[in-house]
């Protein structure tokens, strides 16, 4: 269970089913659009050898940069809005997101 120092985020990921479902439309493509699903597979490959860190870290930024806050320039706003996109989020553990986000 979450505590104010930890955050109350379950990262969910099917990138393994994406990934089976890219590779079955593969074999019976049409050779125009294999290119595309060609790409797509490497994409999905990339996203699925990202550790749960990472792919925290990657929302943290995302989230960020739609907000248009530069953490290292506002952290206080950086930990808020962090804390606004997710209701329950613990000023410790947004702090710690925030903080952890800058050093990838």
């Amino acid at each position: 269970m979450p505590s104010k120092s930890t955050p109350p985020v379950v990262l969910l990921h099917d990138v393994d089913a994406v990934r089976a479902d890219l590779v079955t439309a593969l074999e019976s493509a049409d050779p125009s659009l294999r290119p595309g699903l060609e790409e797509a597979l490497r994409i999905a490959e990339r996203h699925g050898a990202l550790t749960d860190e990472q792919r925290m870290g990657e929302w943290v930024r995302r989230t960020l940069r739609a907000a248009d806050i530069d953490p290292a320039a506002d952290h206080v706003r950086a930990v808020k809005a962090l804390r606004e996109a997710v209701p329950g989020l613990g000023l410790i553990a947004a702090n710690g997101l925030v903080r952890a986000a800058g050093r990838n």
